[in-house]
């Protein structure tokens, strides 16, 4: 147990480091005239993402959940290319990524990186579902990966549709712009 309680501080330190990369860059972003949409989701992904983090370690020990290696490993696995494939998109989107939905007008879609794939249009997001259901899997908090997976998917609708209206109205609007 002490071993996965240190994983998950791990992750958990992971989300810091998000933050301070996500305020530096809300910095970068207003200076260039961005703006902020969806703010009345945001805190319920906060508690979402926290709460994640919390019933991995309390499903554990209240439960008294075994470790199974069969499952723990390729959930371990899961876990490091949702990691990987988070700071790939973190990378890629540069002083354009952030935990909140920002959006500099005039600024074209990123289209490198794991966003080159049309048909996977918010990568990021796939590193969040997966690290949602690998992280609880590791040490079997089962219940723990149902529920953020049920509530992290009615959340993702939201957050969504959010980010693709602010996108489509910030590179619409300097399309119609004269040059």
């Amino acid at each position: 147990m002490i071993w996965y309680g240190l994983l998950v501080a791990a992750v958990a330190a992971e989300r810091v480091a998000e933050l301070v990369v996500a305020r530096r860059n809300e910095r970068w972003s207003t200076a260039r005239g961005a703006t902020e949409t969806g703010q009345g989701h945001y805190p319920a992904m906060v508690v979402l993402h926290t709460g994640l983090l919390a019933g991995c370690l309390a499903e554990v020990w209240l439960a008294d959940r075994p470790f199974v290696p069969a499952l723990a490993w390729p959930m371990l696995a899961v876990l490091v290319g949702a990691q990987a494939l988070r700071w790939w998109c973190i990378r890629t989107l540069g002083p354009r990524w952030n935990t909140r939905v920002i959006v500099v007008p005039g600024l074209p879609l990123v289209a490198g990186g794991p966003y080159r794939w049309r048909w996977l249009r918010h990568p990021n997001y796939v590193a969040v579902v997966a690290e949602g259901v690998a992280l609880p899997l590791i040490h079997t908090a089962w219940l723990t990966a149902a529920v953020f997976t049920v509530l992290n998917a009615a959340l993702l609708t939201v957050r969504i549709r959010c980010e693709n209206r602010a996108l489509a109205a910030a590179t619409t609007s300097t399309a119609a712009a004269p040059a």
